[in-house]
């Protein structure tokens, strides 16, 4: 009976309890969503490799970050779409010289107040121990709803987060480029699948719609704006480079922020339900962000918001470093400093990264020694990893090695016949190089318009392919007749010492990891070996990246001193010459 007394008094008090937390719908709110991407660790306003001052940092984007939330008309959203943990000394350095103190990255970005990230290949690329290690010291949600988990086959990776800003709840969907196996050893991404993009998205967007019902929807996709990179099509299963088909075939989509490409994207395009999207990303290393308004304007007959969405391309080079960030971080800088100062040996002679454009140079031959000397191997293959850098003569520290070798690769020892290798630098030279029917023709394959004219960027010609991709072989002698199509242009003359070059053979090849997995199509395209069957011609594999091993070679030489061996020639070589002299000002300017 006593129950019964006192249960019409409890409802009341509930119900009025439910409404007291709930936070009324605001019929206009503008959010302000600001993406960084593609950091790759210029985290400061300083070039730990060069030693001067940089206009672009992490540093200079919390000042515009603290200008926008002090307007109190908006709501402010701060993003990261992923490859921020590779390509400076200062992730380095926190990933592998001191990797038990609080990362770097994580401190910064916590500091920073970040809403939410999507991780990027090139962070999976630090290993498990790293990204592991700091998605448990981030303050906010690591995305990545492709990347599933083989033993639960649930996402490694949290899939969407929910951010409610004054009673509008906005769903933000992540998802990485699914081309990870094809870049990567398999022990770095070890316990995961990565799921196309375009199919997982469709999933997780009927997911979010029916449990989360929210007003706006943000795709965080680290992947890039052109799916035909790479001789992709719209068709390419686990295309690398899919946001903007997941963003056309995936309807439910607001915005969407993309990544990986470095290009600097604010296109809107129309997906299949006949609605616009803005498609948004910026270039890289913190030179630029992806600043995106949505306007909304609640409609009183449906309950559902009006949406107006644009977006710009702010440069940070307008703004100067946060003063409190280079106070709380002046430390980790200094720890970094100290670290690319200590010196490694000599270089007898200055070496150029842009040598190796136009034909065999001292640069690509002194990391040839270099990875023949650790792996014993018969064959070399590598590429220019920088574009337009240059080692002085004089003392070499460590800060250099980030110049002579960019990316943290795993040096591998491969088997390959000798008709894969001649069909692994027909391939290369093939996107290297264009076709030569006259000494005035473009020797290096550059990026053509609608004219067949090849397209100018302040100046500058923009080449069709990846100068990484650009590889090149030491341990035989050859030549590249660019006079012939590709796939007929290289005859291999012999072995470095001489001995007969067998077609019929197995040879013991230095290659990188990124290549040795697939990466640029050179064994897969042009050696036509199986991508299932890379791990299988894996004789050995080193355990640390190259440039590891790379700075312990030149502790044991002391002096360095690169030269060409010219043990590969370009032909016809009057051509070749001429157009070097020509393409070298219109390519870099000297």
């Amino acid at each position: 009976m006593y129950f019964y007394r006192i249960f019409p008094v409890l409802i009341p008090i509930v119900f009025l309890l439910a409404s007291c937390g709930q936070v009324e719908r605001p019929e206009q709110l503008k959010i302000k969503v600001i993406e960084t991407s593609d950091v790759h660790g210029a985290i400061f306003p300083y070039d730990f490799v060069e030693g001067k001052p940089l206009n672009h940092s992490m540093a200079h984007v919390l000042s515009y970050v603290k200008q926008e939330r002090a307007n109190t008309g908006q709501v402010v959203i701060l993003v990261d779409n992923g490859d921020i943990l590779q390509g400076d000394p200062a992730v380095y350095y926190y990933n592998f010289i001191e990797p038990a103190r609080e990362h770097l990255v994580s401190g910064v970005m916590n500091y920073m107040q970040y809403d939410v990230a999507t991780i990027g290949n090139h962070d999976v690329e630090t290993g498990h121990p790293v990204y592991d290690k700091i998605r448990g010291e981030f303050d906010f949600p690591w995305l990545a709803a492709n990347a599933k988990a083989t033993e639960t086959n649930k996402p490694y990776f949290k899939p969407y987060t929910i951010l409610e800003r004054n009673g509008v709840k906005i769903a933000v969907l992540g998802l990485l480029t699914p081309a990870i196996p094809q870049w990567l050893p398999e022990q770095i991404w070890e316990g995961m699948a990565f799921e196309d993009m375009v199919e997982s998205a469709k999933y997780w967007v009927e997911e979010i719609r029916h449990k989360e019902k929210p007003d706006v929807m943000i795709g965080l996709f680290h992947a890039g704006y052109d799916f035909t990179y790479n001789n992709q099509a719209a068709e390419t299963y686990k295309n690398e480079n899919a946001s903007k088909l997941v963003a056309e075939q995936v309807p439910g989509f607001d915005l969407v922020l993309v990544g990986h490409d470095h290009h600097g994207w604010n296109e809107k395009i129309t997906n299949w339900a006949g609605n616009e999207v803005l498609v948004m990303g910026p270039t890289s290393k913190a030179r630029d962000i992806a600043v995106a308004e949505i306007n909304l304007t609640l409609s009183k007959t449906t309950n559902h918001y009006k949406k107006d969405v644009s977006g710009k391309i702010v440069k940070m080079e307008d703004f100067e470093p946060d003063n409190g960030f280079m106070e709380k971080f002046g430390p980790q800088m200094e720890a970094v400093k100290k670290y690319v100062s200590e010196p490694l040996g000599n270089m007898g002679k200055a070496i150029s990264t842009t040598d190796a454009f136009f034909g065999d140079a001292a640069f690509t031959d002194m990391i040839h020694r270099a990875q023949m000397d650790l792996t014993g191997a018969e064959i070399s293959f590598t590429a220019p990893l920088s574009f337009n850098n240059t080692v002085p003569e004089g003392p070499l520290y460590v800060g250099d090695l980030f110049k002579i070798y960019r990316f943290e690769n795993f040096m591998y020892t491969m088997k390959l016949g000798g008709q894969e290798v001649k069909d692994f630098l027909e391939y290369s030279y093939g996107v290297w190089f264009s076709r030569m029917d006259k000494a005035s023709d473009y020797m290096l394959n550059y990026k053509l318009d609608e004219n067949g004219k090849p397209v100018e960027n302040n100046g500058k010609l923009r080449l069709q392919n990846a100068y990484y991709n650009f590889d090149n072989a030491e341990g035989i002698n050859y030549t590249v007749d660019l006079r012939k199509p590709p796939g007929e242009r290289v005859t291999i003359i012999s072995m470095a010492d001489g001995e007969p070059f067998d077609l019929n053979k197995t040879y013991s090849v230095a290659i990188n990891s990124y290549r040795g997995n697939g990466g640029g199509g050179h064994l897969i395209a042009g050696s036509m070996i199986r991508q299932e069957l890379l791990a299988d011609r894996i004789i050995a594999s080193t355990d640390k990246d190259f440039r590891f091993y790379l700075m312990d070679w030149i502790r044991e030489k002391e002096t360095i001193t690169p030269s060409v061996n010219n043990n590969w020639k370009l032909l016809p070589e009057q051509w070749v010459t001429e157009s070097t002299r020509r393409e070298r000002a219109m390519l870099f300017g000297k």
